[in-house]
C-alpha cells in the first residue's frame, strides 16, 4: 500500500461504525487508521484531526525538500 499524497481533506474518507450503546469506531481507509471511542462525534473529530495532522506532515515534508 502506498501512502496517499493528497493535501485535500475531501480526498480522505471517514467511516463511522456503531457497535453498541457507547462503542464507536472511525476508520480512514486511505490511511489504514482506526480510532475507537464512546461517542459518534468524538471518533469523527478525532479522525478528522488525525487526517489534518497527516496532511500537515505532508506539507512540512514538501517544504523541507524545497
Amino acid at each position: 500500500m502506498t501512502n496517499p499524497t493528497s493535501t485535500d481533506l475531501q480526498d480522505y474518507e471517514v467511516l463511522i461504525r456503531r457497535r453498541g450503546e457507547n462503542d464507536y469506531a472511525s476508520y480512514c481507509p486511505q490511511l489504514g487508521h482506526m480510532i475507537k471511542g464512546t461517542a459518534h462525534e468524538e471518533v469523527e473529530e478525532a479522525m478528522k484531526d488525525h487526517v489534518r495532522a497527516y496532511i500537515a506532515s505532508l506539507a512540512s515534508k514538501e517544504a523541507a525538500s524545497q
